[in-house]
């Protein structure tokens, strides 16, 4: 069949409005559709590949078979632009406005404070709006599930999750925890206040009303319904589409086309066509073709058509469980656990069955379940139909199968399961959802009269090229009957069977095959569970669930069923299992199958309230909404790359290094430049001003010239009048390197070069050597901490705009630093600053990784906007972000401690080591806060610390949220631990005996007042009832041998302000209109922490007027020149102060007004001070703190005061797998008085979670070439709504002062992020009681993050101890140990 000329007509609708493209391009995704073509901003871009949300829409289409609407959210990164006819797509402006009326799901998101940034905040109103277009009443559990592909960086998804659970009518008890944290125990809540403020009033919501939600269009449902099917080809610039309508035509242009892929949820084929540059000339989309969408029902099973989404399918295997007996529904039951789990709701919403089996990923969720269940395949060809057995034969090696070029999948047969015959699935994840499987599972056995194994189907996926059958394994197992023994041989056997090399892909070798023998002891336990079940099961009569066992039925169905430990025999049919079935499993045993606690509970968010004295109009104090959340909510907020593009734009994308460390050779673009839209080139010598910026005496080229010393070290420009041109462009360009000897990547190999950035800190109290000589003991350790990618939500953004005249530019930038960027600007064009303008409106996230780079960044785009005296946008893509802007420091951090016998530390020495990459940045100030830090709570009186910062040929670290902190104290707190071990105390106790106390002095001679430390900590203890809890854990270890809980309660004393002096100044500019509305202008750069919002209180309480009066359009260095890094949890502290001045002299100058006329209203004092010739008009400046840091002498004042908090965190760990749950946080905060307890609370949540994500979760992989893996959510795993503590809460302390401070508040944003560390010495605790399973004692290694396999290896088991470990050394490993 050939290809077609033609190219049809696509007509679908946008938010009720009809859209027709006549020449739709097959590589249009909707998302760029959306922004670029009809202007609907709302919907983002984060990170291209349907890993985060942040573009999630909903998609409706009209079933003129059911004649009903079916709605669901979807990626627009991922849905091409020509899979939507006859759809209708409603994005974040179709549900509801700022202009007209905020849909109840904005307006919650809104005033629940869930919205910091912003730019998740339309995705997750999509996916919570077509969750309730499904569900009006929905549940918990399909709120997580709707919100489990929707990412957020910021909030900690606690307020997000309230908005959400307004529309539920479930009851909020959290029973189904197990009584963990449990609202029905008094006891678990001790000195909870009888009655707290609330940040969310609930009364005066708007109500749901689905009559308001736009309808399904007419039209689509008449021409669903009336106009013949025809077959649609649409044509782009490269690639075709053909959309055929019958399974005959399908097979034809199959035969015909055999290398054509069909495409349904393009969440294979689009990843690989635009992170890898597959190109397939013709696309073909079987979306019409019925015979891949059928259901038919048989008494042997359900064929299910290859084309069903894996929603639709869990629908359908769904209602075979609730139809129905239990003993057939095996299979079905196995594979809705997989699908549970597998991606988020917007990928199973469009990926389909076939899809998923033909793509043969080697860690297949399905394709092991289907194998073991004796699935079979309906296949066309031009040859005509055939089944084929989906087996051991069917995988033929990396995601390849035994299916031709030219087969078509039309259906899979899912059998149903007889009596004696049991199918289990497990899996293993980085995440616990949404996270592709580190090993996954699907098991099978049936059993004979007296249990003996007649038939057992063991399959993996996650440990070779393709799902694996364990077929030796399951031989040794015929005949045998179930019992230990046999266990015990098959162990043996997978070990020899299952081989991974030491240097497999994907790493974790040691872990993956200690997975394949514990799942398998799960699966033997599930069996032998579920004998015992059915064997003390009367008659016709339903055994029930173990407790804490938790159902795995999709939506819509009643069934209460569990995987694995449930069974029932069938009214009037006697049950099969034969006499001498296996006794059930020990109780203390079933913990190794029982579910992880998963129900979110309602969290207490506790703060002070205003006096009652305090004018109600006066806003400080009150937890007022940020001020930008309803815009945000409804994506109508601004970010640089929603800004309208200017006439004769141009888009740059980078070219970056391949090499480590590299001369270039040369630097060839003549086929970039060929190349359709390509205009212009951009290298190190087209920079007119100065090539390199410099720091702290060494230099970082913008673009290299001579060498590069990293992978992903920027090497020039391509210019093109398109986004994909461009890049298209830059994968055009071809470097010739040659390598240079010896690059450096780990810490070791820098010390082992002293390859180092100068200079080396040092700080040393007492007398080291004398304090470890007369100690009890002496310990010595270390503690490993990888890196943290930023993970903003908006990627690094840059439009430059020439004015045209006088070399004047505007930079419209995402920027912590606009002055930096200025600077940086105006250096590199050789132009004085101010011809420079720089415009942030706000950051969607920024935490540090948005100064230094994006300053280079914006250098590099406005070169090119100078060069082509065009404007020019630059936009990274979420790989090239991670790859370019380096990420957290990785630290080695190995300390020596003496202690005494009662647990007083007597003396200290710490060294860190921070791996800085191959630029300087900020790493020395970030290794100076380290030394700084170091003590952490804790009075050691004999203290020696040493930092430094290795040179390597890794991309260059830059600042994180902490700065150095998180390393520093994490670090301390491993040394507290480990004495902690050694004596055989608890940890906390340890904590107590060393922490400061009374007036007290630093390491570095700056004096504090430890009080609030101290108030933290006792009302922590005091929440969660530390004694009985504590009790409680040892109990439940007691009694659980595959589970155990960890609990660990840390304290923190964080230094605010900047060391160096001058960056603690700002400056305001504040304007009064004649009709009294206010313009504020300062240095702060809101990203998301609520900066403008406080300074609009802080304006409301300086001239007395409400906040609505008061409004900050943007942060500009035209209004505000020489601004400070929004930075060092500063930005509130000094800004305010500045604001507040100029309200100051604005007041006092409107005296004698007011003199005049004492009753007269705010805007009738603005129009006479106007006639009176009074300036309206005021600068404001805080001068800032002088703080400094003498080093050569070891001491100083290098903070303005400290903020203080203490955390709680249990968790509950599988010792089997590493998976964990953290079942309660407490945070209790000094915060001073906090300006906005809404915006105070969700900052103490989102550094939490992202600490928490930096101490368990998130994981930087590089190549032993230095290449780094992990760029993108698929590889690279931030905390997500399933990581949410199940009970998290979060109080402010009462009655805090601070006079370093605007009114007597405190930084926040910085100092919680390390009580994250809270939940990783939780699962040590945990590990702990694991290792004393094994009689293992004292002190041991756990590096961070404390991931599953890092958990779970720790743990000591049996089975991992059965997996025989490689030489280091003895082979190349798959990830450099960085």
């Amino acid at each position: 069949m050939a290809v077609e000329k033609r190219s049809d007509s696509l007509c679908f609708f946008v938010n009720g409005r009809k859209v027709t493209e006549e020449n739709a391009d097959p590589e249009t995704m909707l998302v760029s559709f959306l922004r670029e073509k009809l202007r609907l901003t709302g919907t983002k871009v984060s990170c291209g590949g349907g890993g985060c949300g942040a573009c999630t829409v909903m998609v409706s289409r009209y079933d003129p078979l059911s004649r009903t609407v079916q709605h669901f959210s979807a990626n627009a990164c991922l849905l091409p632009v020509c899979q939507l006819a006859g759809a209708a797509v409603t994005t974040v402006e179709g549900v509801g406005s700022t202009k007209t009326r905020l849909h109840p799901v904005q307006e919650r998101l809104a005033k629940a404070h869930g919205s910091q940034c912003g730019f998740c905040s339309p995705g997750m109103v999509m996916s919570m709006y077509a969750l309730l277009r499904n569900q009006a009443a929905p549940s918990m559990e399909h709120i997580r599930e709707a919100l489990g592909g929707n990412l957020c960086r910021c909030t900690g998804y606690r307020p997000i999750i309230d908005s959400c659970r307004t529309f539920t009518q479930e009851s909020q008890c959290c029973q189904g925890n197990g009584g963990v944290g449990c609202c029905m125990n008094a006891e678990e809540t001790p000195g909870a206040e009888p009655s707290t403020p609330r940040l969310f009033p609930t009364e005066d919501l708007l109500p749901l009303d689905p009559t308001q939600d736009l309808i399904f269009p007419p039209e689509l449902m008449r021409v669903a319904l009336t106009e013949p099917q025809q077959t649609r080809w649409f044509r782009g610039e490269r690639v075709a589409w053909v959309s055929p309508v019958s399974l005959e035509e399908l097979v034809l242009l199959k035969s015909t086309h055999p290398q054509a892929p069909l495409v349904l949820g393009n969440t294979t084929l689009g990843p690989e066509m635009k992170f890898r540059g597959a190109l397939h000339p013709l696309v073909i989309s079987p979306s019409r073709v019925a015979p891949l969408f059928e259901v038919t029902h048989t008494p042997q099973g359900v064929w299910v058509g290859a084309g069903l989404s894996l929603t639709q399918v869990q629908m359908v295997l769904g209602a075979r469980v609730e139809a129905l007996p239990q003993e057939k529904t095996e299979l079905y039951r196995a594979l809705l656990h997989q699908l549970r789990a597998l991606a988020g709701q917007q990928i199973r919403n469009v990926a389909s069955l076939g899809g998923n089996i033909v793509s043969a990923l080697p860690n297949s969720d399905l394709n092991p379940v289907l194998a073991a269940g004796g699935c079979r395949l309906r296949v066309a060809s031009d040859g005509g139909s055939r089944e084929v057995p989906l087996d051991q034969d069917f995988f033929r090696g990396f995601r390849t199968t035994l299916l031709g070029a030219a087969d078509v999948l039309v259906a899979v047969f899912v059998p149903e399961t007889r009596p004696g015959e049991f199918v289990r699935a497990f899996r293993q994840a980085p995440r616990k959802e949404n996270a592709l499987a580190t090993v996954t599972t699907g098991m099978r056995v049936v059993l004979g009269p007296g249990a003996v194994v007649r038939d057992v189907q063991l399959y993996y996926g996650g440990v070779g090229p393709c799902t694996l059958r364990a077929a030796r394994t399951g031989q040794a197992l015929l005949g045998r009957p179930w019992g230990e023994a046999m266990l015990q041989e098959a162990y043996s056997v997978l070990l020899e069977e299952v081989v991974l090399p030491p240097g497999a892909v994907g790493g974790k070798v040691g872990f993956r095959r200690s997975l394949t023998l514990s799942l398998l002891f799960k699966f033997y336990l599930e069996v032998q569970q579920a004998l015992a079940l059915m064997s003390t099961t009367p008659e016709g009569a339903q055994s029930t669930t173990p407790e804490g066992a938790h159902s795995t039925t999709p939506e819509g169905v009643q069934s209460t069923t569990q995987q694995g430990v449930q069974s029932t025999t069938p009214e009037g049919v006697q049950s099969t299992t034969p006499e001498g079935v296996p006794e059930g499993v020990p109780e203390r045993e079933l913990s190794a199958i029982r579910p992880l606690p998963c129900c979110i509970q309602p969290g207490q968010q506790g703060f002070q309230e205003v006096s009652g004295s305090q004018s109600e109009q006066d806003a400080v104090g009150r937890p007022v909404m940020h001020r930008s959340a309803p815009a945000q909510a409804a994506g109508e907020a601004v970010y640089v790359d929603d800004t309208p593009p200017p006439q004769g734009e141009l888009f740059l994308a980078l070219v970056t290094s391949t090499r480590p460390h590299a001369s270039i050779l040369g630097v060839d673009v003549s086929a970039a430049l060929r190349l359709p839209g390509v205009l212009d080139v951009v290298t190190h010598a087209d920079i007119p001003g100065h090539k390199a910026r410099s720091f702290m005496g060494y230099e970082e080229e913008l673009l290299a010239d001579k060498e590069v010393s990293c992978v992903g070290q920027l090497v020039c420009g391509v210019l093109a009048d398109s986004r994909d041109g461009a890049r298209r462009g830059a994968a055009a360009v071809r470097v010739r390197y040659q390598d240079l000897p010896d690059p450096v990547f780990t810490v070791e190999d820098a010390v082992q070069r002293e390859s180092f950035f100068l200079p080396r800190r040092r700080i040393e109290r007492g007398d080291v050597c004398k304090g470890l000589e007369t100690a009890d003991h002496v310990h010595s350790g270390e503690l490993r901490l990888g890196g943290q990618e930023h993970f903003y939500m908006e990627p690094q953004s840059v439009l430059v705009v020439p004015v045209g005249e006088e070399t004047e530019f505007h930079v419209y930038v995402s920027s912590q630093a606009p002055t930096i960027t200025q600077e940086a600007v105006a250096e590199t064009l050789g132009v004085p600053s101010n011809r420079v303008t720089c415009h942030v409106k706000r950051l969607g996230g920024a935490f540090g990784g948005k100064i230094t780079k994006t300053s280079i960044l914006a250098a590099i785009t406005a070169v090119a906007a100078w060069k082509t005296g065009r404007a020019v946008r630059c936009v990274l893509e979420r790989g090239e972000d991670m790859l370019i802007t380096g990420a957290r420091h990785p630290v080695l951090g190995r300390y020596q401690v003496g202690f005494m016998e009662d647990g007083r530390i007597t003396a200290a020495d710490l060294q860190y080591y921070a791996n800085a990459g191959n630029t300087v940045d900020e790493s020395p100030l970030v290794v100076e806060k380290m030394v700084l830090h170091m003590d952490n709570a804790y009075h050691i009186p004999n203290l020696r610390g040493r930092a430094v910062a290795c040179r390597t040929n890794l991309p260059s670290n830059t600042a994180f949220r902490g700065f150095g902190v998180p390393q520093a104290a994490a670090v301390v707190e491993s040394m507290i631990t480990d004495v902690a071990l050694c004596l055989g105390r608890p940890a906390h106790q340890i904590r107590e005996v060393n922490m400061y106390r009374g007036p007290s002095v630093t390491h570095y001679g700056m004096r504090f007042d430890p009080e609030n430390l101290w108030r933290c900590w006792e009302e922590v203890k005091a929440r969660v009832g530390l004694g009985p809890r504590l009790e409680a854990l040892r109990s439940f270890n007691q009694d659980h041998r595959w589970r155990k809980r960890g609990a660990a309660l840390i304290p923190i004393k964080y230094g605010v302000a900047f060391s160096e002096a001058f960056l603690n100044q700002a400056a305001a500019l504040v304007h009064v209109y004649k009709d009294g509305s206010v313009l504020v202008s300062h240095g702060g750069a809101e990203m998301g922490q609520g900066i403008h919002t406080k300074m609009q209180q802080v304006v409301s309480r300086e001239l007395g007027v409400p906040s609505s009066q008061v409004y900050v359009s943007e942060t500009s260095t035209a209004s505000v020149p020489n601004s400070c890094p929004s930075a060092a949890s500063f930005g509130t502290d000094a800004n305010g102060m500045a604001v507040r001045d100029a309200c100051q002299k604005l007041y006092k100058r409107l005296e004698p007004i007011r003199t005049k006329n004492p009753k007269g209203s705010w805007d009738s004092w603005t129009r006479a001070a106007f006639l009176e010739k009074i300036s309206l008009s005021a600068t404001g400046f805080f001068r800032g703190p002088d703080c400094y840091m003498d080093w050569e002498n070891m001491e100083g004042q290098p903070y303005s005061y400290f903020t203080y908090g203490a955390c709680y965190s249990e968790v509950e760990l599988d010792c089997l797998t590493g998976d964990y749950r953290t079942l309660r946080t407490d945070i209790v905060v000094d915060v001073g008085q906090s300006l906005n307890p809404s915006i105070d609370i969700g900052q103490v949540e989102g550094a939490f979670l992202q600490g928490l994500g930096l101490y368990t979760l998130e994981q930087l992989s590089f190549s032993p070439g230095g290449l780094l893996y992990s760029r993108g959510p698929s590889q690279y795993k931030i905390p997500a709504v399933c990581d949410v503590p199940l009970s998290f809460n979060v109080h402010l302390l009462p009655d805090s002062h601070n006079p370093h401070a605007i009114y007597s508040s405190k930084g926040i944003g910085e100092p919680v992020l390390f009580l994250g560390s809270s939940v990783f010495y939780a699962i040590k605790d945990a590990v702990g009681a694991a290792r004393a399973e094994s009689g293992l004692g004292g002190a041991f290694p756990l590096d961070s993050p404390a991931t599953p396999e890092r958990a779970c290896l720790a743990c000591a088991t049996p089975f991992s101890q059965r997996v025989p470990v490689s030489e280091p050394g003895s082979f190349t490993p798959w990830a450099l140990n960085i």
